[in-house]
């Protein structure tokens, strides 16, 4: 592991362990209703999550986490990031925070769900609720 993301993935740990966990609690608030323990609907995870995330503020607050996470690395911003692509984008697992630095482009992953595909290719994928929310911090 590169200094840059060991920094990142400290500085996440220590600093906003709250972010972490609000973004595991919207993933539960959207499974709660879903009568199996996973779905298909990826507009449900998506949009879902999306929602939940902006209602709660953390959607918002998530520009100002990678802001700090890279200033974290040592590195320096090349723009001030906003809660919006390409700096912040929801995906079918979970919100993913993404900036240029000097060694290269920084991508913070925190996956709350899971893509389950089948073995048959004319099968839609299914989303399922992590036990936790996994951070997966690279250097591409």
């Amino acid at each position: 592991m590169s200094h840059p993301i060991r920094a990142a993935r400290r500085r996440i740990q220590a600093e906003h362990e709250s972010v972490v966990d609000g973004i595991g609690a919207c993933a539960d608030a959207i499974v709660e209703p879903w009568d199996t323990a996973r779905t298909t609907n990826r507009e449900a995870v998506v949009g879902g999550l999306h929602r939940s995330l902006e209602e709660t503020g953390i959607h918002g607050s998530l520009p100002d986490v990678l802001a700090d996470v890279v200033s974290a690395t040592g590195f320096e911003l090349q723009a001030c990031p906003v809660p919006a692509p390409p700096y912040v984008v929801v995906t079918s697992r979970g919100p993913i925070l993404r900036a240029t630095i000097d060694p290269g482009r920084l991508v913070i992953r925190f996956d709350a769900f899971d893509v389950v595909r089948g073995s048959h290719s004319d099968r839609r994928p299914a989303y399922r609720r992590r036990d936790d929310v996994r951070l997966t911090v690279v250097l591409e």
